[in-house]
């Protein structure tokens, strides 16, 4: 009988530390899910600085840009300041232009014509007939002016020179020979009869 008791204690006894070694077996598992979890935990925290720095430099950002937006504001706001007084000056020069506009205009006697013959009595014939030529060709260099004067390349370039030094002609020197073109006050003079007025 007593066999049998410590038969039955045993088997007892192993069926229990059977359960003990699947409850131990079960713990260390528990234990190696928990290291893992605190190496993961460990991680993150090791994250958090630089997240941390990063939420930082964001904030700081955050306040530059704010700080240019309220200054882009100001100057929005002077903009719109200056361009309200210019409407304002823009308007009142307009209403003074307007009553300027409406003062009648004063009368002016006309000038004293000039003569056609005082302006014409320093040149030779040999000038008058250049001048002519011009006037009524359209604008020539020296040496197409040299054929209708019957003077030589020299003498017609001399005679050139010196008419648009007195005034009676414009000169084109972006290319060479120079272009000579008469002068529309002249042009109108030279094309008046003898004896007429301007």
């Amino acid at each position: 009988m007593v066999d049998d008791v410590v038969l039955s204690f045993n088997r007892q006894l192993k069926r229990e530390a059977g359960k003990l070694e699947t409850v131990a077996y079960r713990v260390e598992a528990g234990s190696s899910k928990v290291d893992g979890a605190l190496r993961r935990v460990s991680d993150i925290e090791k994250k958090f600085p630089p997240l941390e720095n990063g939420a930082n430099v964001v904030a700081d950002q955050s306040k530059k840009l704010l700080a240019r937006l309220d200054e882009v504001d100001r100057k929005v706001h002077d903009i719109t300041a200056s361009q309200e007084i210019l409407k304002t000056r823009i308007l009142s020069l307009e209403d003074q232009a307007r009553q300027l506009s409406m003062i009648p205009e004063a009368k002016v006697d006309a000038v004293i014509p000039i003569k056609r013959d005082k302006a014409m009595a320093s040149l030779t014939d040999t000038e008058l007939s250049a001048l002519e030529m011009l006037a009524s060709e359209g604008p020539k260099t020296a040496p197409e002016i040299k054929e209708h004067v019957k003077l030589s390349r020299e003498h017609t370039a001399r005679l050139m020179k010196k008419l648009y030094e007195e005034g009676y002609l414009e000169r084109d020197a972006n290319k060479i020979p120079f272009r000579y073109s008469i002068k529309k006050e002249m042009e109108k003079l030279l094309k008046k009869p003898e004896g007429g007025q301007a």
